[in-house]
């Protein structure tokens, strides 16, 4: 709610304060709200350690115990966007502007607290949105006790999809659910407004443990201090051992039950909800449709690159593997790790193995001695958060030659080379292991370099491999292959993974109808949500047979609301439009495309797909006037531009088509497609000569130069260039 403030006397402003706080923590309050306090009469110990973790301080009311940052009348610039930060007795305001457009709002939340607090305000009732600059909380000598803006190194203009008033920086749809106990968006489609409450203001006890209010009843005439964590009981008895001449602990005792980590996950992790806020009590695929490990999001080899969280990095660690959870490194309560410095590795591998020179090679209680600055090397986010890649691999500089993926040695000695990094770990300890070649062959095609389809089935079936790595290859079987038999994919649609399941289910787009009809339809009936909804979504051209019209349409329902959650940005919407074209409803995909058009600017799909559907209809005009619209909005698409590009090689204008080619390497050099139209074009125009030209300069770029070396061959044969041919 954004409230106008006119102040006659010093007492009325008070009153305003005061109901002012009141209306900020009620308006998002559910009536019948869960509170922590039902938890904190017996689990005193369990709360104080709490109060100490992140999760307590994840979101707040905007007041003098919980700003951190400097409102005494600061001015931030960055580009052109303009904030001065004050402060009007107990409350707190922005004067935003971009270029003359000021707006004057006051902040209602802060937004973490370290290494960076970022701010709320409400830009219509009930739409709260993250302001561009945030406050640097670390300490004066780190740097810190300042002002920064989110995107430092760039200009986010009003029309660019990353400006703080556009979807992906709404606190409703992308941040709600993991600050806030027991959040529901409440996303009204129809007005494309939010009415989003929750249960507790920050991260509590309902977010991990659920809904306890039927234990607290049962327990609420016994005196006591509970000490015990509740979710513990559900661990069988056991301890992680070390042997006098192991190196390496194992676990003793009856297998662990790790699934608590699925609440866990529900947080930590880059995925796509299927339905309003999170249940700790359900599992994280009944949930979510996590993202995987692909490129550009991570590194060729699985490292963390983009904003990814932990989940995809530790699935592929060993130490998962070998049933190590969570609670093994973080305490229960505060989240902190358990030990500093090398001590907390320490637990299980072994001090004479590892805290050697002769394993670190570094000086003791140096830098380099750090087991984590070499095993779990971090990246830096959202300016100043530095985050560790929980993958826990050793350092390869040999793979960093090939691959040009970062690794810890060249991370700290900046001013070294790969080759150089590869020659002392030689020294140090001898050649390194060889890679698995279905590894080799993952980052081959994390890199885009062409591999054949039994080479990419070869790395979903090797067992020594991760299970998300080869789920991932599973979903990625699409750049290898337009069409798959079911004879290569039904092992892995029955398989007891249920990520192996899922990427199957995503990538039965390859089977025909009749095997999708055979081998998808059981999974109407899987145990996790994001399976069924993956296996319905790609049923819905198939008529399905009575026997499983019951799950059909139990599943159907749960693709609907999963879309409907995330209807409030481009991509739900554009999901929506897709599923209706499989269905032929293209009018519902006509309207849909257009409402994302209008819901989210500056999401180019929404125009892209709405100009495929007028062309396939052969209605040109319409066509160009969408992609016309879509880059008056968005000129750096490279989407658009090979779109527009491609509908003058339609209207056969391939004179007008060529420099929206252009554009499109320009603003994704690393797209091959791109330029091997562009190269067919400037051919079509009857210039073979400038053509080939053009192509030997640009070829030397792309990873995946299959195509573009065939094209050179014609080209060259075309010219008889014979020394372009070789």
């Amino acid at each position: 709610m954004n409230i106008r403030f006119s102040f006659y006397t010093l007492l009325l402003f008070y009153t305003v304060v005061t109901s002012l706080h009141a209306r900020d923590s009620l308006q998002f309050l559910k009536s019948s709200s869960n509170s922590n306090q039902a938890c904190v009469g017996c689990h005193q110990k369990s709360y104080q350690q709490w109060l100490k973790s992140d999760h307590a301080k994840s979101m707040a009311l905007a007041n003098n115990q919980n700003v951190l940052a400097d409102f005494n009348n600061k001015y931030v610039e960055h580009y052109g966007q303009k904030a001065k930060f004050y402060r009007r007795g107990e409350l707190y305001f922005v004067d935003i502007a971009y270029d003359d457009k000021k707006q004057t709002l006051p902040i209602k939340f802060t937004f973490g607290h370290y290494p960076l607090q970022q701010y709320l305000v409400e830009i219509e009732q009930g739409r709260l949105q993250v302001l561009p600059f945030a406050w640097d909380s670390r300490p004066i000598e780190e740097g810190g006790q300042r002002w920064y803006h989110n995107y430092s190194k760039e200009e986010i203009k009003p029309n660019d999809r990353l400006h703080w008033r556009q979807p992906l920086q709404n606190w409703n749809g992308m941040c709600a659910d993991c600050h806030s106990d027991g959040l529901q968006r409440n996303y009204d489609v129809g007005k494309n407004q939010f009415n989003s409450q929750f249960d507790n203001i920050n991260i509590g006890c309902l977010s991990c443990h659920g809904n306890m209010t039927e234990h607290a009843a049962q327990e609420k005439n016994v005196k006591r201090d509970v000490v015990a964590d509740i979710t513990s009981t559900k661990h069988p008895t056991g301890q992680w051992l070390r042997g006098i001449n192991d190196k390496v602990a194992s676990w003793q005792g009856l297998p662990r039950d790790n699934s608590f980590m699925d609440t866990c996950f529900s947080c930590h992790a880059l995925r796509a909800p299927l339905g309003d806020g999170i249940n700790a009590q359900k599992p994280f695929l009944d949930q979510f449709t996590p993202q995987l490990i692909a490129a550009p999001i991570y590194h060729v080899d699985g490292q963390i690159q983009e904003e990814v969280y932990v989940y995809g990095s530790f699935l592929q660690s060993k130490m998962y593997r070998a049933g190590v959870n969570c609670l093994d490194c973080h305490d229960k309560h505060t989240m902190k790790i358990k030990v500093e410095g090398n001590g907390l590795c320490l637990q299980c591998h072994s001090a004479q193995e590892y805290q050697a020179n002769s394993h670190h090679q570094h000086q003791e209680n140096s830098t380099g001695s750090q087991c984590v600055n070499c095993h779990m090397p971090d990246n830096r986010y959202m300016g100043v958060d530095d985050r560790r890649d929980h993958s826990f691999r050793v350092p390869r500089p040999n793979v960093s030659i090939e691959f040009n993926t970062p690794n810890a040695c060249t991370k700290c000695h900046d001013d070294k080379t790969n080759q150089w990094a590869n020659k002392k770990l030689n020294q140090w300890h001898g050649k390194p292991q060889n890679i698995l070649p279905t590894k080799h062959l993952m980052m081959r095609l994390n890199s885009g370099q062409p591999i054949t389809l039994q080479q990419h089935l070869s790395i979903v079936a090797d067992t020594r491999l991760d299970v998300i790595t080869r789920a991932s290859a599973l979903q990625q079987l699409p750049y290898s292959t337009n069409q798959l038999s079911a004879s290569y994919l039904s092992a892995y649609l029955t398989h007891n993974e249920a990520l192996l399941r899922l990427s199957a289910a995503i990538v039965s787009t390859l089977l025909s109808s009749t095997e999708k009809e055979v081998y998808l339809t059981p999974l109407l009936n899987d145990d996790y949500r994001a399976i069924r909804v993956a296996a319905v979504r790609n049923l819905l051209s198939i008529k399905i047979s009575h026997k499983y019209m019951e799950a059909f349409q139990s599943a159907f329902k749960e693709l609907t609301l999963a879309q409907k959650v995330n209807s409030w940005r481009g991509e739900g919407i554009v999901n929506q439009a897709v599923r209706s074209m499989d269905i032929h409803d293209i009018g519902s995909a006509e309207k849909q495309l257009k409402r994302a058009m209008d819901v989210d600017p500056y999401f180019d799909a929404s125009y892209v797909n709405l100009a495929d559907l007028y062309r396939a209809q052969q209605r040109p005009l319409l066509t160009y006037t969408v992609l016309q619209k879509g880059l008056i909005n968005i000129p750096n698409s490279s989407g658009l531009n090979y779109s527009m590009g491609l509908h003058f090689v339609r209207e056969k204008k391939l004179d007008k088509a060529i420099k929206y080619f252009e554009q499109a390497i320009k603003f994704s050099p690393d797209n091959s497609q791109y330029a091997y139209t562009y190269i067919l074009a400037i051919d079509g125009l009857g210039d073979s000569k400038e053509a080939l030209s053009s192509l030997e300069k640009l070829i030397v770029s792309y990873s995946d130069k299959t195509q573009l070396k065939e094209l050179g061959l014609y080209l060259s044969q075309k010219l008889q260039n014979r020394e372009s041919y070789q």
